[in-house]
């Protein structure tokens, strides 16, 4: 196999003068160029790769497939113009040509601009052209190697048409700038002293693709908070222009219809969308990671941590503090309460002593008033009762009282019994019902006024009647009428107040009937009990009737040895005491039906409905009658 002269395809850039490094700064990573030569196997593809020829073989071996796919194609109806046999891209597996190295540009690559690429081709077509390469034939010994040759010169020149048709339009250009060469790494982890050495370039790296230029830059541990915070901001919304080319997508340009091409462009956007998500995904992880070891986040999270334990202990101290006051006021009110308290009893006990010492003298008074009106009472003649000194003892205070005594003591009696009358009628505005009545020196009766004690000054206790008609009031005026309690007041018509009304619905309305009166209530309620037969009569009832009615003295006999008594039409038998009349047991029945077993008293009660029969026999002739229930219901 005859060799390639090396010579004849390596070129050096003049921008490396003398083989020295040259740094080329950008929005990604900066390159270092190297001044090493390759050697080796590394000699001979470096050769390759920049002629374009390395894999010629392939090429036209694929060519040559695509163009019997598409023979094949031709002969398929529409419908199976959208299966995916055949419409798929290829190369998928083919080493793709660097066209930026074809056109001399390999050391600026994506920094190349318009003028540059148009420079560099006209540059590099002109010198691959094949008429310029015809000298290269001359040095081929054999045709066959001259046609080879001529091949790899017109091979060589067509790709550099290639590269400068995809470099210079600027979509295809950044599908491939987008597919070029790229470090996808991510920090995961470092020293806090290396964060920046760290993450700066990877920030540096992956700005390339942001659609907004110029990107912020990390900073150092100087940077402000501000810039911190814009740094982060924006590339939490990070936004790229990056396409993502698929090895799967669909050649539209194989499209054999509008629906066709349609249904590609559809899926094709699948593809490029989920191939987008991992970008972002990936850029995401990016901004994480640094987030999360940035010594300035670190710091500014200690400190805020620092602030709100600062501010939890002032707020518990605060409420410690507000609890140690409140507890401290309480017990101070409750010291005033017990002192306020102690006062209080000492007052009351000072006036209980006092009104007992009050009241030990006033008996003291009225045993004296009483013991110098003795002789007075105990004479009729000069008209004072014992109820008239009773009653100066219950109205005078202790010092009329004393002053009467005064008065009277050492007089004569005729002088007692005039100051006792005066004293007596010293209060005439006492109503007459209030009063009691005693003779005047004419003998005739006088209303004698008697003053109000405590329990009488209280209010009218509520008859039997009045309750009825005020729950009778209540229920025919209910709430809404106009003026409702004058009108119940009205409608009672006793002269009860308005006052008095509302304070017996919510005292005399809402009592349980007492169950010691229920008794006499249903005395008075029950209808009277008919008159019992002449069987029942008794030897009393008997003399009356005979007293009151005319007979001979010969037609009432003496009570016989059997214990018959004998009138005038014949002997009448006594009667039985322990026979039951019918009107007896209905009225024991309806007694045992009003009074339960719960009923306080129940037997005395039942025996006082039960005209003529006693608590034993009402007893018994209740066993009677429920052996008899009992038998009756067992015979059935």
């Amino acid at each position: 196999m005859e060799t390639l002269n090396p010579q004849l395809f390596l070129t050096y850039s003049p921008e490396l003068p003398n083989g020295d490094p040259l740094y080329v700064s950008s929005n990604c990573l900066p390159i270092k160029s190297s001044n090493l030569e390759p050697a080796g196997h590394s000699f001979h593809s470096a050769a390759l790769l920049l002629a374009g020829i390395s894999n010629e073989d392939e090429s036209e071996a694929d060519s040559q497939s695509v163009s019997s796919d598409d023979r094949a194609q031709d002969s398929t109806p529409f419908a199976d113009s959208y299966s995916t046999k055949g419409k798929k891209k290829s190369g998928s597996g083919d080493q793709q040509q660097d066209h930026y190295a074809l056109l001399g540009l390999g050391h600026l690559r994506f920094l190349a601009t318009e003028d540059q690429i148009r420079k560099s081709y006209r540059e590099m077509a002109l010198k691959h052209h094949p008429d310029k390469q015809a000298a290269l034939l001359l040095g081929e010994l054999t045709e066959d190697a001259k046609q080879k040759k001529k091949d790899e010169i017109e091979t060589h020149f067509k790709a550099i048409q290639e590269a400068y048709e995809v470099l210079i339009d600027p979509v295809k250009r950044r599908i491939y700038d987008s597919t070029d060469e790229f470090d996808d790494d991510i920090p995961t982890d470092c020293a806090p002293k290396d964060f920046f050495k760290v993450f700066g370039p990877a920030f540096m790296r992956n700005g390339r693709w942001s659609v907004n230029q110029p990107i912020p830059s990390l900073g150092d541990d100087s940077s402000s908070i501000a810039e911190v915070d814009k740094f982060y901001d924006f590339w939490y919304t990070f936004k790229s222009w990056r396409e993502f080319p698929h090895a799967d997508e669909y050649d539209l340009e194989q499209a054999e219809s509008r629906e066709h091409k349609r249904w590609m462009e559809r899926q094709n956007a699948k593809l490029q969308e989920k191939a987008r998500k991992v970008e972002y995904a990936r850029v995401r992880t990016l901004v994480d990671n640094a987030y999360r070891r940035d010594p300035r986040i670190i710091k500014r999270k200690e400190m805020e941590k620092a602030e709100k334990q600062r501010k939890k202990e002032a707020k518990y101290l605060a409420k410690k503090l507000q609890e140690e006051e409140a507890a401290r006021a309480a017990e101070e009110e409750k010291r005033k309460k017990e002192e306020a308290e102690k006062l209080a009893a000492e007052a009351a006990l000072n006036q209980k002593r006092l009104k007992e010492k009050e009241k030990k003298l006033l008996r003291k008074e009225k045993t004296r008033l009483r013991s110098l009106a003795g002789v007075v009472v105990s004479n009729k003649d000069f008209g004072v009762s014992e109820s008239d000194v009773e009653m100066i003892c219950g109205s005078f205070e202790m010092e009329q009282l004393r002053e009467l005594c005064d008065k009277v003591d050492g007089k004569e009696s005729e002088e007692v019994a005039r100051f006792l009358r005066t004293a007596a009628n010293k209060n005439p505005e006492k109503p007459q019902e209030n009063g009691t009545q005693k003779p005047d020196s004419k003998g005739k009766t006088q209303q004698v006024t008697l003053p109000l004690s405590g329990s009488e000054k209280k209010e009218k206790p509520w008859s039997r009647e009045e309750i009825e008609m005020l729950r009778k009031g209540v229920q025919k005026y209910p709430k809404g009428t106009s003026r409702r309690w004058e009108v119940i007041s009205e409608y009672i018509g006793t002269g009860r107040s308005v006052d008095e009304i509302l304070k017996a619905t919510k005292t005399v309305l809402l009592q349980k009937p007492d169950s010691g009166k229920a008794f006499d209530s249903f005395l008075e309620k029950r209808k009277p009990a008919q008159t019992i037969a002449s069987p029942l009569s008794t030897r009393v009832e008997l003399s009356e009737s005979a007293s009151t009615t005319p007979v001979a003295s010969s037609e009432i006999g003496s009570a016989s040895a059997n214990g018959s008594v004998s009138v005038a039409n014949g002997p009448v038998p006594v009667v039985d005491p322990e026979a039951w009349s019918e009107t007896q047991e209905r009225a024991l029945i309806q007694a045992l039906k009003a009074f339960p077993k719960d009923a306080s008293q129940r037997w005395e009660r039942v025996a006082a409905a039960v005209p003529g029969k006693t608590v034993v026999q009402c007893k018994k002739k209740f066993a009677l009658m429920k052996e008899s229930f009992r038998s009756k219901k067992s015979a059935e």
